[in-house]
């Protein structure tokens, strides 16, 4: 029996993904409550951070709206945890969507202000496109 959710491809959140030589402990510790962790430590040899807004539930947001509140958060930082954010290697606002085979296209469409809140933090935007695995959806699982 085929999931019918599995089949549409959808938009699933926006993950901040912050790579750096430094400890970003300090750096998550002052976003606060504002933010949800997924992970934040070292591995081979980079510190990493990886948030979600916190609260957010996935069906009631958009890219837009994600994208601007993580950057309202940065914005309130204060100098120290700034000063860590500016001087990490990877700043990145990654848009999370999951590939279906329905509908033929898809479309994120960012705000003109959007786009600029994200440079006024040096920060990128990254698509990040999850396959839909066509042999499970075709074996009913």
């Amino acid at each position: 029996m085929k999931n019918p959710d599995r089949e549409l491809t959808n938009f699933l959140n926006v993950d901040l993904d912050i790579f750096s030589k430094s400890d970003l402990q300090p750096l998550v510790t002052a976003m606060g409550t504002k933010v949800m962790v997924l992970h934040v430590g070292r591995y081979k040899g980079t510190y990493r951070a990886h948030l979600e807004v916190a609260g957010y539930s996935g069906y009631d947001e958009n890219a837009d709206s994600t994208i601007r509140a993580f950057c309202a958060i940065i914005r309130a930082l204060p100098k120290a945890a700034l000063k860590l954010w500016n001087a990490a290697k990877v700043r990145d606002f990654n848009v999370g969507v999951q590939a279906g085979t329905q509908p033929p296209s898809f479309e994120i469409a960012l705000a003109a202000e959007t786009v600029r809140a994200a440079s006024e933090v040096n920060a990128r935007i990254v698509l990040t496109v999850y396959g839909t695995d066509l042999l499970q959806e075709r074996a009913g699982t």
